[in-house]
């Protein structure tokens, strides 16, 4: 566990092959934070959202498992849809398990859940999955992502701020704030509070004016991506298709249809066009 998973990054190139678009971990952020320079908010989001019974469990929740468990076999893919992973299980499996769908794979999480809680603290486990869990592009943990996100250190988080990072992991490229589902993102962020509030993390009066908080997200630059619009788009089809596991740890290798040398001619036509209209505007 303490030697963690090395993650492979996936690379987006142009139509020749030779040229990278955008490599999704070339530039990973990452700053570990101690527990207790973290928002009491967005631990209590997280658990909320992610594992409500997280304190009262052993490592897994059984009825979480079983309750996955009827609902897959209803859908037909019992391996498959719904997880009823503990936060611990996620911890175990972002650190040293494959995301292949495999019994064999989920019972060893299972066995792993519960032999590292015999050896770390809930606050510890709590405190590993909020420092790398994942939050888009190359942002992992909470700090990275509140300061990407809201300018701010995660110890300075407000209520509905902390409500939408909780809302994020699930899937990171599709709750993007600066993705194209910003409203499917406001629906998980309401739910966020709605858990908390059910789950006594905080009051009604609080809940009611963290829904209709106004929260303003900074836009996030594309340094080091060519052809950025073409490049998120890509990524989040291939995010639909293969699954965030799988961009963040398979090192995919995705051929475009876009050719790089022909893109750059093209700018430099339409710059040169819009150089010369500003310098007859300005005659």
């Amino acid at each position: 566990f303490e030697e963690r998973k090395i993650l492979q990054s996936t690379k987006i190139y142009d139509r020749t092959g030779e040229i990278v678009l955008y490599d999704l971990n070339q530039d990973v952020r990452r700053t570990v934070v101690p527990f207790d320079e973290m928002s009491q908010y967005v631990k209590n989001a997280t658990i909320a959202i992610e594992d409500d019974q997280f304190y009262n469990h052993f490592g897994i929740d059984v009825r979480a498992i079983v309750r996955a468990a009827v609902s897959n076999f209803q859908d037909g893919d019992l391996l498959g849809g719904q997880g009823g992973s503990t936060i611990t299980q996620q911890v175990i499996k972002n650190a040293v398990l494959d995301r292949d769908k495999k019994l064999s794979r989920k019972v060893k999480e299972a066995i792993l859940s519960i032999k590292i809680e015999r050896v770390l603290s809930k606050d510890e486990i709590l405190e590993i999955y909020l420092n790398e869990s994942p939050y888009g592009g190359t942002i992992y943990g909470v700090e990275e992502a509140s300061q990407a996100f809201f300018g701010k250190s995660a110890a300075d988080l407000e209520l509905h701020e902390a409500a939408y990072l909780a809302a994020i992991p699930q899937a990171p490229t599709y709750f993007s704030p600066n993705g194209n589902n910003r409203e499917a993102l406001d629906k998980r962020q309401q739910l966020v509070l709605e858990r908390m509030r059910v789950n006594g993390f905080i009051t009604i009066e609080e809940l009611e004016v963290a829904k209709v908080a106004t929260t303003s997200f900074q836009s996030r630059g594309f340094e080091g991506i060519k052809a950025p619009h073409f490049v998120m788009y890509i990524v989040e089809q291939l995010a639909e298709r293969y699954g965030e596991e799988a961009l963040a740890e398979q090192g995919l290798r995705v051929i475009t249809s876009l050719d790089w040398k022909l893109q750059q001619a093209a700018e430099e036509i339409v710059a040169e066009k819009v150089a010369i209209n500003l310098e007859k505007y300005n005659a």
